[in-house]
């Protein structure tokens, strides 16, 4: 009998309907032949009901309470579920992420999964049971109770799988599968079969929404096969799985992009060793995360230097970069928070020349400029004005035909 991890979403469980309708899925899976363990969100909005609370007692709660009142969105969720199995004559069990000692360390709000010990869950399984398990939260070695930070459930979900040694670990969502881009953008996208971790953690990290980056990266570590899957229609969804030798690669997967950015320049930096540190020094001590950066030298012994921050902020750098340029001596410092980024995707870049000439050939003849360029093993990244988004995004996609399943 093969061992299935399945996790649900705030929108799969939104509804006591809902609810009753993901129980009949997990039964069907049961049927089939597979011992089930499920990981459940809160239902949608449940959450930000709980979150809308805390702010109007404090506008900073603490982070220990703020963790014990949000926790409880998915411990409603893991006994509804439980009750519609049992209901239908399935052995079921809820279970807390602390009750199934999910150990994490104690960065309330945002903590990370240090160990799980699954022979709670065996067992149940051995007997016949479901096992019905609240995603997003743990404990510390406290015992204080801790969350993953918003998607966690995902990532509870890909340990979970980990620690069982699954044979797969399925999400559904509100989406049949991962895309080749976002189908309200480019209405003909592709919904892929098949993608390597790899690529799916650079299309996560590059602004796709379908799995949290931490899921996909703690499935690649620990060898679970991830597949998306929709909660509301049937289909194959996407395997998420190693590179292998026998697989097709297209050479490009997708095209991922993010709305969320913005770009500022310090012009006239005097052209010495340490100016990168001085200047990014303070962005990083500000707890700011900086992606794309270009430096330019002149002829005149000065420098230019660009580099790109998310959207939310650009105001709060902004503020550090001109600081910095009194310091130092700078001519001027510029920003632009109308920016976009998109980037192309896929493993087959490795051994196929030209992409980068065909990207911006297809971009030019749009009339859409360049304004920065990143590029990996696996990835080729511009910036473009954020009016030119829908526009770069259609015509790449048509550009390397991703609407065939034969892409090349």
């Amino acid at each position: 009998m093969s061992l299935i991890v399945q996790k649900y979403g705030g929108t799969s469980v939104g509804s006591i309907e809902k609810i009753e309708q993901v129980a009949e899925k997990l039964i069907a899976a049961r049927k089939a032949g597979h011992s089930i363990v499920v990981v459940v969100s809160a239902m949608s909005g449940e959450t930000n009901r709980l979150i809308e609370m805390a702010s109007r007692i404090s506008d900073r709660p603490e982070p220990r309470e703020y963790d014990v009142l949000v926790s409880t969105g998915e411990q409603v969720t893991i006994a509804l579920l439980s009750m519609a199995l049992n209901k239908r004559g399935y052995a079921a069990r809820s279970y807390t992420g602390s009750q199934v000692h999910i150990l994490t360390d104690s960065a309330h709000t945002k903590a990370r999964i240090l160990d799980i010990d699954e022979s709670r869950m065996r067992a149940d399984l051995e007997q016949g049971c479901i096992v019905v398990v609240a995603g997003f939260q743990g404990r510390d070695e406290h015992g204080n109770i801790t969350t993953l930070g918003r998607g966690g459930s995902d990532t509870t979900a890909v340990a979970l799988a980990a620690a069982l040694k699954a044979d797969e670990c399925q999400i559904y969502t509100d989406v049949d599968g991962v895309y080749t881009t976002d189908p309200r953008v480019v209405p003909h996208a592709r919904r892929l079969d098949c993608i390597t971790f790899e690529e799916m953690l650079e299309m996560a990290s590059l602004g796709s929404k379908v799995l949290q980056i931490r899921a996909v990266e703690f499935a690649g570590k620990y060898n679970v096969n991830l597949r998306v899957l929709s909660s509301f229609e049937e289909g194959p969804g996407t395997l998420i799985t190693f590179e292998d030798e026998s697989m097709e690669r297209p050479v490009i997967s997708g095209i991922a992009f993010n709305r969320d950015e913005a770009k500022l320049t310090i012009l006239g930096v005097p052209d010495q060793p340490g100016v990168a540190y001085q200047i990014l020094g303070p962005i990083g001590e500000a707890n700011i995360e900086v992606d794309m950066i270009i430096q330019n030298v002149g002829d005149d012994g000065t420098t230019d230097f660009t580099f790109t921050v998310n959207r939310s902020d650009y105001e709060k750098a902004m503020s550090v970069l001109q600081n910095t340029a009194k310091t130092l001596g700078a001519r001027e410092v510029t920003g632009d928070n109308a920016i976009v980024k998109i980037s192309l995707v896929g493993v087959g870049m490795r051994s196929h020349a030209g992409i980068a000439s065909t990207m911006f050939k297809a971009l030019a003849k749009e009339g859409i400029n360049i304004r920065m360029i990143s590029t990996s093993e696996i990835k080729i990244s511009v910036v473009v004005d954020e009016k030119y988004l829908e526009l770069g995004v259609r015509t790449l996609h048509d550009a390397f035909n991703l609407d065939q399943a034969s892409a090349a």
